[in-house]
Order: C-alpha cells, then sequence, then structure tokens
C-alpha cells in the first residue's frame, strides 16, 4: 500500500532533536503512524477522566487504509474531531492512544519500533498488529449508548 503521508527528505530522526513545537508541517504530519486508532470512538469516565477505547469507528475512518476519508476538510462532516497540535497537546494528548507518536513524544518516551519512521515503512504499523485495520465497526450500527459493550484493550 503507498503511504499517503510524505517522509521523503525528512531529517534522520528529527523528533528526538526537536521540540513538537520546532517540527515543521511536514514533520508533524509524519509523525503519524497511520494506526487509525485516532479515529476510534472513545468513553471517558466523568468520575476517574479515564479515557477508553472502542471498536466504534469515526464514520470517515476507512478501516482497510486506517485513513480519515475525507482528512483536509473532515470538520464539514466531524465538527469535534480533535486537531492536534503542538499548543493543544496539554489538552489533549490523554484523549490520544497510548501508542500515537504525539501522546510518546509528549509524555517524554521513544517511539515504537515499528513506527513507520523507524522502521522505513508503512505497513509496519499494520504487520506489528497495532493498527485498527479491518476490525471496527461503524457508529452508523452501533447506538450509542451500546458504546460500552464495545471497549477495547488497547494493542501496543
Amino acid at each position: 500500500m503507498t503511504d499517503p503521508i510524505d517522509r521523503d527528505g525528512l531529517s534522520h530522526r528529527f523528533w528526538e532533536r526537536k521540540p513538537l513545537e520546532k517540527l515543521s508541517q511536514k514533520e508533524w504530519e509524519a509523525l503519524c503512524d497511520g494506526c487509525g486508532k485516532c479515529c476510534l470512538n472513545k468513553l471517558e469516565d466523568e468520575d476517574s477522566g479515564a479515557v477508553a477505547l472502542t471498536r466504534i469507528a469515526c464514520r470517515l475512518l476507512d478501516d482497510s487504509t486506517c485513513r480519515c476519508a475525507h482528512y483536509e476538510n473532515r470538520h464539514a462532516f466531524v465538527p469535534d474531531c480533535i486537531v492536534l497540535r503542538p499548543d493543544n497537546l496539554d489538552s489533549h494528548a490523554y484523549w490520544m492512544p497510548a501508542t500515537c507518536a504525539y501522546r510518546l513524544l509528549w509524555e517524554g518516551k521513544p517511539l515504537y519500533d515499528w513506527h513507520p519512521l523507524i522502521s522505513g515503512h508503512a505497513d509496519s504499523v499494520h504487520e506489528a498488529g497495532v493498527s485498527v485495520r479491518n476490525w471496527t465497526l461503524s457508529e452508523f450500527d452501533v447506538p450509542e449508548d451500546e458504546w460500552e459493550d464495545h471497549i477495547i484493550e488497547e494493542p501496543v
């Protein structure tokens, strides 16, 4: 499969040398591993604030590619879609999957070996079994009051 993220010409291991707020847009986008877990609907415990992932995917997730079908104009379809940026990580990183590169780097942790920036190929996230490829359920098919029945343990 062709990787839609342009990683050509990036400095070797740039994320280890530059703070997140100093990354170019291309470097920022390249941090996405393509797992698709950020597009899973989540449930937040009102008391503890703990966030649980469900198998219920956003209506825009193409679960065969693990990519948003309308990434550039997703807010026209899903107004509350989180746009993660260096300046909002403090308020949104906890909402991201535990394996998310943005969250890992924000927490001061290294990227996993299966991350495309380390492995050198886009399918490594799928080969490692970390992505949501071909196992999500559509939010159109599962009523919201049943999402709790579809909470998953995050694959790492």
